[in-house]
């Protein structure tokens, strides 16, 4: 009585073409498949974009990477985020 037999599977189907009809379902199919690839292109461009950028070259002091900018200042108080 837990499991559900084939013809319990093949009678939902035939109910629930009936009710969406084979079109509606071919649309849900291409719009499902659609999302899958432009979630998998996103990923694949999110772990392109994650690669570590170039070392600085020998010789260059860390400050001078980057800006070029140094900002000094002082901490006053601690704040909580």
């Amino acid at each position: 009585m837990g499991s559900f037999s084939i013809w319990h599977w093949l009678i939902v189907l035939i109910i629930i073409l009936l009710i969406f009809g084979t079109k509606k379902l071919r649309n849900l199919g291409s719009d499902l498949g659609g999302a899958v690839k432009g979630f998998k292109d996103g990923m694949r461009d999110a772990v392109a974009d994650d690669k570590p950028a170039e070392p600085p070259p020998p010789g260059v002091p860390p400050a001078q990477v980057g800006s070029g900018q140094t900002i000094e200042g002082e901490i006053r108080e601690r704040t909580k985020t």
